[in-house]
């Protein structure tokens, strides 16, 4: 539970905006409407965006790489992506008004999904077999540094184009013997085709020699710098959002069904179960709080982004992210 003065002062700012008008406040997400988007209805729902003055809105994307422009562009002042490819669009784009500033995921959700009656349960089990992956995958894109961290024979192992949406069924039908993926998305859409959970091997990449971060709250920098008490309000939000869906996922599941009714529920409780107990309240966060970065960690994370991709001006940490807009040492939980 966060600590009692961040909500304290959370009430004292919402009270002196109470009865002002509220600003409105479209939110990109990366992706559909599923278990982990759950604490941005949460948040609508129970009052915690109006409680800081912001009307939000929530628009369902189709990946990071769709979204930052949204954000760069002032189209949506904030947004939901990956943090890497923040850092190479920025690279790229050095002017673009865009940062990361709160990180989700402490943990990234990529991920090789293996079949152990394939013979995929460790790394090391990829080489000699097949591996599925749809070639604009954000796993895909860090399977280098995957492998480099693993010491794979990358040329043993033999990589087959994929489709998003014929990835888990060729999984499922035998046809490969691992793909690329968020976990929480490729295990759960490979039990929903039938296969058995104890025939699933779940190799989050970060559990194996990656250090890289995952996906973060971005702002456009100039709305954020003429709106600074919205955005601190927004991060506010955000991180009772989760803590809500921590202590009571199945509410947060309810906010999300009445967003995408055809969602299956018991899939979806399990899918933000996963992502919070994976990706968001990892050990590190219990101990030094959601939204921030270690420094040192950041710092490796692009010397191994550096080796599969060239960076055209000198990587640094403060080109991508910020703190300014969080409580220093970000949002406690317990």
């Amino acid at each position: 539970m966060f600590h009692r003065t961040i909500a304290v002062t959370g009430a004292l700012f919402a009270a002196t905006i109470a009865g002002a008008q509220t600003t409105d406040m479209p939110f990109a997400l990366d992706w559909k409407f599923e278990g982990p988007a759950a604490p941005y209805f949460a948040a609508i729902d129970r009052g915690f965006f109006e409680d800081e003055g912001l009307n939000v809105s929530i628009e369902a994307g189709s990946g990071s790489v769709d979204v930052i422009p949204k954000v760069a562009t002032g189209a949506f002042p904030v947004g939901f992506g990956d943090i890497n490819s923040l850092i190479k669009f920025l690279d790229q784009n050095p002017d673009a008004p865009v940062k990361a500033a709160m990180m989700i995921y402490d943990k990234p959700a990529f991920a090789i999904v293996g079949r152990k009656s394939q013979g995929v349960e460790a790394p090391k089990d990829l080489e000699g077999r097949v591996l599925g992956a749809p070639p604009p995958d954000g796993a895909w894109a860090q399977f280098p540094a995957f492998a480099s961290a693993n010491d794979l024979d990358v040329d043993s192992i033999t990589v087959e184009p994929v489709g998003f949406p014929t990835r888990e069924p060729m999984l499922a039908e035998g046809e490969v013997d691992a793909i690329t993926g968020f976990s929480f998305s490729s295990v759960l859409n490979l039990k929903r085709l039938g296969v058995p959970e104890d025939d699933i091997s779940n190799i989050l990449m970060a559990d194996h020699g990656l250090d890289l971060y995952g996906n973060a709250i971005l702002i456009n920098t100039d709305y954020a710098a003429e709106n600074p008490e919205l955005i601190e309000g927004f991060l506010r939000a955000v991180a009772m959002g989760w803590e809500d869906v921590r202590e009571n996922p199945e509410a947060g599941i309810d906010s999300l069904m009445e967003r995408n009714p055809a969602a299956d529920a018991a899939l979806e409780t399990e899918r933000l179960q996963m992502s919070m107990d994976q990706n968001v309240f990892t050990e590190w966060v219990k101990e030094n709080g959601l939204g921030v970065i270690d420094p040192a960690r950041m710092d490796s994370a692009l010397a191994q982004l550096a080796e599969t991709y060239e960076f055209q001006t000198e990587p640094d940490a403060s080109l991508y992210f910020t703190d300014e807009y969080l409580p220093e040492g970000g949002f406690d939980v317990e």
